[in-house]
């Protein structure tokens, strides 16, 4: 059986497919015409028709199938469904980059599995539970079919739809590749961003291969107990853990961690809670993103604004870092952080 051509980087190509003929030069030439066009070069006289009937036979061009397509009217955010082969079910946003409108482009948010096994109890996502693993063709197809729909460019990608990116770490990170080579997407590695909910033994890995790409660790509360009442990665990796595994990644690529803590009312707005991260933050140079909960079921609500305006003034007040609250669009069509689950009443004809 053949084999995705977009699993492989065009390094691993050139590598994997040497006996053959295939250098890099034509790694790169094959690689690009995939991605970026869906097509053999075959109009590319340079090229043999009977070498590259030979690579057709070890390589193809894979498709996921887009089951619906649904617009926000109310900011343009786009939620796409897409299908796999085995029947596998996820979801990716087109999400447009509102803050620039002489400058218009877009940045695609992916899944990593089917499902997830987090189980955080405030996304949809972590209650479905957890199918699969995504293999790095089918999460560069989400990207490569949306750049093809989407009305603006495509300038980045950010790892935060369904699933623990950290958990399939090997396929993200060569996803992640392929997105950001030259020959590939040519999307900068500083716009590709990889979100955990905290699995150390993922960052320590990203610390050690010095990736380029930016990485984002919800936090949500620095109070172990009610973080694990929310997250239950916090039994397996305890926050003070993951507090160390950031500083050793601080101190390998210099760059200023960003957390994201999901504001949820009556829970972690306290000055109590900013008190609390500014004690585990320390000297840890951190960026505070601030995203409000969005649950179907109702068991929780986002602060109101006097509750979230109280929250950030004992943010300034204890918390020496910059603090920036993230709009998180597409919540009419459940698009938004935290509400992707693939519901078949949330389907819509293509």
């Amino acid at each position: 059986m053949s084999e995705p051509i977009t699993n492989c980087t065009s390094e691993e190509l050139a590598e994997r497919y040497a006996p053959l003929g295939m250098t890099p030069r034509l790694a790169r030439r094959l690689q690009s015409s995939a991605l970026r066009r869906g097509l053999w070069p075959t109009e590319d006289t340079t090229l043999s028709a009977r070498w590259l009937e030979r690579v057709r036979q070890e390589l193809h061009i894979p498709e996921l199938t887009q089951v619906s397509r649904r617009v926000s009217p109310s900011d343009g955010f786009t939620k796409y469904l897409f299908a796999s082969g085995d029947g596998a079910r996820f979801e990716a946003v087109l999400i447009p980059l509102l803050n620039r409108p002489d400058d218009p482009k877009a940045i695609v948010c992916v899944s990593t599995q089917v499902g997830c096994a987090m189980g955080c109890t405030f996304c949809a996502t972590g209650r479905m539970g957890f199918t699969r693993n995504l293999a790095p063709w089918e999460i560069v197809a989400q990207v490569v079919q949306i750049r093809r729909d989407a009305p603006v460019p495509v300038r980045g990608v950010v790892f935060m739809g369904m699933g623990e990116p950290l958990l399939n770490y090997e396929a993200v990170i060569r996803a992640a590749r392929i997105f950001s080579e030259p020959s590939g997407l040519a999307i900068a590695a500083k716009a590709v961003t990889l979100s955990t909910v905290g699995i150390v033994p993922g960052i320590r890995r990203l610390t050690r291969e010095g990736h380029a790409f930016r990485l984002v660790v919800s936090l949500t509360s620095a109070d172990p107990s009610r973080r694990r009442a929310v997250m239950p990665v916090e039994n397996a990796y305890p926050s003070g853990e993951l507090r160390a595994a950031l500083a050793e990644y601080h101190a390998a690529t210099g760059r200023r961690v960003t957390l994201a803590w999901t504001l949820i009312a009556g829970f972690n707005t306290r000055e109590e809670d900013a008190r609390q991260l500014a004690a585990w933050v320390g000297d840890l140079p951190v960026q505070l993103d601030l995203i409000d909960v969005n649950d179907t079921t109702g068991a929780f609500a986002p602060p109101g604004d006097a509750e979230r305006n109280a929250f950030r003034d004992a943010l300034r007040a204890h918390l020496a870092a910059p603090v920036i609250r993230r709009y998180s669009g597409g919540k009419d069509i459940h698009a938004a952080c935290g509400m992707l689950a693939t519901l078949p009443e949330e389907s819509a004809p293509v």
